[in-house]
């Protein structure tokens, strides 16, 4: 078994026993890499590598607006605040715009930091009431 084999076994056996709470955060983390991705291939002028990892970031924030339970007012805005990292993430990858790219990265990550704090509160919160 060679080190590639190895690693996508990992990260397989990690998401199937993951809660869902973990599988979020690990979509988050994995829009902030593509994100990354995306803005060094522009620094880089690979418009194609730029345009894919833009696409992942676009295809995560989607997954996001998909799942949300629309019962909830906070789902709504949290849709409105999708909608507008879509729309910049969109924007970026016609205009080659690391700005607007950047903005969105900033905006997911502090999404990714607000909902790995409040798994942290959760867990305490458990913690504290058994």
């Amino acid at each position: 078994m060679n080190a590639q084999t190895t690693a996508n076994t990992y990260k397989t056996q990690q998401v199937m026993t993951a809660s869902r709470e973990e599988l979020t955060l690990m979509l988050y983390n994995g829009a902030i890499r593509f994100a990354n991705e995306s803005i060094k291939a522009m620094e880089a002028g690979e418009k194609e590598k730029a345009h894919h990892a833009n696409l992942r970031v676009q295809e995560i924030v989607q997954e996001f607006m998909v799942t949300l339970d629309m019962n909830y007012d906070i789902a709504k805005d949290m849709y409105a605040l999708y909608e507008y990292i879509t729309y910049r993430l969109v924007q970026a990858n016609i205009q080659k715009d690391k700005e607007q790219l950047r903005e969105a990265k900033d905006m997911l990550t502090e999404l990714r930091d607000a909902w790995y704090q409040a798994m942290k509160q959760a867990r305490v919160a458990e913690a504290v009431g058994k």
